[in-house]
């Protein structure tokens, strides 16, 4: 049954998101048909417009749909998003604005622009670009999938309503590039804020308050009843047999999420390093916020909620906003929901986008293309993308969807040498780096297959008999060892250090940002 008084006030507001979107392409009005302005918004965004850009495409469905659902399936385990994006913010202090000052002294714009120069290698840079597009894959996934539970949660007809919100999405990122996320984002933040402090007040006092919240989920827990050879879940806390899964997905999630495409697209946009240094110590508040979403799962387990039963776990905050709200604020939130995921999934769209049209396109295929060709190029590869991640939601088994992301972790983790190690490391190796990255590709890949790509972490021995740790972390291992070796043996046998074209000048700045 279709839920009118939620549905109408959701179309409302994502009717005036649409209209944001298309008309963003005005907004600092500039040629589109450049790359740097389509992809990059003319890298003119000052601090406010990062902040909620970066919020933007940084918090997304994996915060409101995929947190507080495996906290509601997996107890406090599925907290380990809280202190992975704590942990997340000191490395951006420190290594952006050094990637950000030699991408604006060179004109880049993708890690992979800087992968080929400083190691003097389209194979390699290919490499780079190629894991960037395959790992945002599943993370829009992610998005379009936190867009359809809202849609199932109100009654309508799944398929025709995605597909609407997919070219709704696909035509103003075309129209508009980078200028639409940024400026929606600000208009996501609001509703998201509202929603949220709404959420963390409203609800509690309707179950009694926050310490009748955790005592029916102790309840809950003490009542379980699991067959063997399943294990009861730990909800307010983690077994001993869970330290190290939880620090190793906490602290490779940590690692990985500021090499996604989308992460550096956002952080090559802002104006200056000042700007990049100034957020990653306001986007603290957001780590914040993301522990009170991840309360909703309790919150859901005390109100003894249903998801749907097609949505599974992964449409518990729906189905709790559903029948906590009244039905105009439950459109409202399901709207923030939605928008929430729309912003990232454009963002994403055209990172990778830049990174085909940049480092296959121009290098491969076109050679020598103009900037014109490379925008057109991005903005035809930001819809194939989006089919894509499209694809993937429809084919792969969605019944804990915060593995999309960190599936996509595992991948682009193993671009941290030849990214952000070689901004420190002169003496890594080319070919020492390319062998390190098809190392740890092929040892998460063969994992997670053994897994059949229904989790991330597995039993290692260095981690214990009964202790699991995130594939990722591992695959980076073997890629680092790879790396260090390959790049010593070629120092010592006379390899000279391979800086490619850059110079110590290119990493300095030019101008006070």
């Amino acid at each position: 049954m279709v839920h009118t008084t939620e549905l109408t006030v959701f179309i409302v507001l994502s009717l005036a998101v649409t209209m944001i979107g298309f008309g963003a392409g005005r907004w600092r009005r500039a040629k589109l048909d450049h790359l740097d302005e389509w992809g990059l918004g003319g890298r003119k965004f000052g601090s406010v417009i990062t902040w909620f850009l970066l919020g933007g495409d940084l918090y997304t469905a994996y915060t409101f749909v995929a947190v507080p659902a495996a906290v509601f399936a997996t107890g406090a385990a599925g907290l380990f998003a809280i202190p992975y994006t704590i942990i997340v913010f000191p490395i951006v202090f420190v290594v952006m604005p050094k990637l950000w000052q030699v991408s604006r002294n060179r004109g880049y714009v993708t890690a992979s622009d800087y992968v080929k120069e400083r190691f003097d290698s389209r194979l390699l840079a290919l490499a780079i670009a190629l894991t960037g597009i395959v790992a945002t894959m599943p993370y829009i996934a992610l998005q379009i999938f936190g867009i359809q539970v809202v849609i199932a949660q109100m009654g309508v007809n799944v398929d025709l309503a995605l597909v609407i919100a997919f070219v709704v999405l696909a035509l103003f990122t075309y129209v508009s590039g980078l200028r639409a996320p940024a400026l929606i984002a600000i208009v996501k933040d609001a509703l998201i804020g509202i929603t949220v402090l709404v959420l963390v007040i409203y609800i509690p006092s309707k179950l009694g308050g926050y310490g009748a919240i955790f005592d029916k989920v102790a309840q809950v827990q003490a009542h379980q009843k699991v067959k063997p050879p399943a294990t009861p879940v730990n909800y307010l806390s983690i077994g001993r047999a869970q330290y190290a899964a939880y620090a190793s997905l906490a602290f490779g999630s940590a690692l990985a999420l500021f090499l996604y495409p989308h992460a550096i697209t956002g952080t090559l946009a802002a104006r200056g390093q000042r700007v990049i240094r100034r957020n990653a110590v306001y986007l603290i508040p957001y780590s914040f916020m993301l522990g009170l979403i991840a309360l909703l799962g309790y919150m859901a387990i005390a109100a003894g909620t249903k998801p749907l039963k097609a949505s599974g776990n992964n449409g518990i905050v729906p189905a709790l906003l559903d029948n906590m709200l009244p039905g105009w604020f439950a459109g409202f939130a399901f709207a923030a929901i939605a928008i929430g995921a729309l912003v990232p999934a454009s963002v994403m769209s055209i990172a990778a986008a830049n990174l085909f049209s940049r480092n296959v396109y121009k290098e491969f295929i076109v050679p020598g293309a103009t900037h014109a060709q490379q925008a057109t190029a991005s903005k035809v590869m930001s819809l194939l993308v989006k089919f894509g991640a499209l694809a993937f939601i429809l084919w792969v088994d969605k019944q804990n969807v915060i593995n999309f992301q960190l599936a996509g972790g595992v991948l682009i983790l193993q671009t941290l040498p030849a990214v952000i190690l070689a901004l420190y490391v002169p003496v890594l190796n080319r070919w020492a780096v390319l062998l390190g990255w098809a190392a740890g590709i092929t040892t998460g890949v063969y994992w997670l297959g053994v897994e059949k790509f229904k989790v991330t972490t597995h039993g290692f021995p260095i981690a214990g008999p009964s202790n699991k740790l995130y594939i990722g972390l591992v695959a980076f291992g073997v890629n680092l060892g790879v790396v260090v070796v390959g790049s010593l043996l070629a120092y010592a046998l006379g390899a000279r250090r391979q800086t490619g074209t850059l110079t110590e000048a290119d990493y300095q700045p030019v101008a006070v940002g």
